[in-house]
């Protein structure tokens, strides 16, 4: 399984970034949530990377973030791309 830092860009009432925690959970992948609602600083360091909405994934070694809910890419960055859930 990956040991890789994982941070987690998160937003409240946001269906995709509940759905995205709750997979990581499943997975037992440790991560840091970063909740942008709560920290207005979080918000704006994602916008002078670009990035205008949550979930954003950043993953140790990766070089781009992965944006919104993508299950397979994650899994594929993450090396569990035949872990079964």
């Amino acid at each position: 399984m990956s040991e890789r830092s994982v941070i987690i860009y998160i937003s409240e009432s946001n269906s995709q970034c509940k759905k995205l925690i709750d997979q990581m959970d499943k997975w037992e992948i440790p991560y840091k949530t970063k909740n942008v609602t709560e920290n207005n600083k979080y918000m704006k360091d994602l916008q002078q990377q670009g990035i205008f909405g949550t979930p954003a994934t950043f993953i140790e070694s990766e070089q781009d973030p992965i944006l919104g809910f993508q299950k397979n890419k994650i899994k594929y960055a993450l090396g569990i791309e035949n872990y079964k859930l």
